[in-house]
């Protein structure tokens, strides 16, 4: 095919009784022309900037993409000896197994996967909303020094470890004092007849129909402050004269969060739940792992736990752990595509 020039768009001047070249196209030539010098001329003068993005590169080959290369594991016989390009082809046979052979596997998977989309479902429900609220009660504490307080004290569960958070867990629903061994949780839930004695004394964490509410409770406690920063973000970005121009209509505080703030960070909240949406058969088995038992695995069980568990037991089950993840992440990306869609259509605003 042949490639068009300046001189392919020619444009008859009156002036010179003559035909030239059109001047946009002469533009667009020589903009094309010097692409990759403008792109190095631009590389050159902000050097600094892109050597700071040589860690995250690497982080996200050593990571991200190299780790993609074990995938190949879900299709091949799981041999511990030989490498995975050098292992048989299996096909689809282990997630046939996950899915359609009825076994005490493919049991445990369907479980796990129920109880990972829930967990997560809950999660969004209940978890999203809370960094919203907390964003717009930070904005309207007028002090400043009396909000970074506040913001600090929200802030700070989300750099407390995974070990750390689940031990205070523990401790208040199950570890008690010398005389008795219900938390102080536990304790309280107990004097105002939410739960029997029994239950208590058991544990919380025992008890399969707890689990969900107290990692759910747990993970906004977590991170409902941490999450806010980006809400907040968007919040002070408004600018003063929609609340003045509010006011002036007879606008109170909750009509001013109403009709400025809300439809003001709605691309941030649409951006942000297409994420969360993304995310909804994706849980860390870290956590999971730090507050489950055996006698909560019905309801506590997740496909990232589940997989730890039969991906450890013997190299024969690699490629079933290895599948059972797959599954997972693969309708994460078509929730996050389907998300997309409806919110691009919804609203005009989409993530891509």
């Amino acid at each position: 095919m042949k490639k068009t020039t300046a001189g392919d768009f020619l444009v008859y001047d009156k002036s010179s009784n003559s035909y030239r070249a059109d001047p946009e196209q002469v533009v667009r030539d020589d903009v094309e022309k010097n692409y990759w010098k403008n792109v190095a001329r631009t590389v050159v003068k902000d050097w600094r900037l892109y050597i700071m993005l040589i860690p995250m590169i690497l982080v996200f080959l050593f990571w991200r993409y190299f780790p993609m290369y074990e995938l190949l594991r879900c299709f091949k016989v799981s041999d511990q000896v030989k490498p995975v390009s050098e292992q048989f082809f299996s096909g689809f046979s282990y997630f046939k197994r996950l899915l359609f052979s009825g076994d005490s596997l493919s049991t445990e998977f369907w479980r796990a996967l129920r109880n990972t989309f829930l967990l997560s479902f809950y999660g969004l429900v209940f978890g999203f909303p809370v960094p919203v609220i907390l964003a717009l009660f930070f904005n309207e504490i007028k002090s400043n020094i009396l909000r970074s307080v506040y913001q600090v004290l929200t802030y700070l569960p989300k750099f407390i470890s995974t070990v750390v958070m689940t031990s205070l867990v523990t401790m208040l629903v199950k570890q008690g004092s010398l005389t008795t061994n219900m938390g102080i949780l536990s304790q309280a839930l107990c004097g105002l007849g939410l739960i029997s004695e029994e239950v208590a004394n058991a544990g919380l964490l025992n008890n399969p129909g707890f689990f969900r509410a107290i990692y759910q409770i747990s993970g906004i406690w977590e991170t409902a402050g941490y999450d806010s920063i980006v809400f907040f973000a968007a919040i002070i970005a408004i600018s003063p004269t929609s609340y003045e121009a509010a006011q002036i209509d007879g606008a109170g505080k909750m009509a001013q969060m109403k009709y400025v703030v809300l439809p003001s960070i709605l691309s941030t909240l649409v951006i942000m739940l297409i994420t969360r949406i993304g995310s909804l058969l994706t849980i860390g088995y870290e956590k999971v792992m730090l507050l489950y038992n055996a006698n909560t695995f019905v309801t506590a069980d997740v496909v990232s736990t589940l997989a730890y568990r039969v991906g450890t037991e013997a190299a024969s089950s690699q490629g079933i752990a290895s599948a059972a993840e797959m599954m997972s992440n693969v309708i994460g990306m078509l929730l996050v595509i389907g998300a997309n869609s409806i919110a691009r259509k919804a609203s005009d605003v989409s993530l891509y």
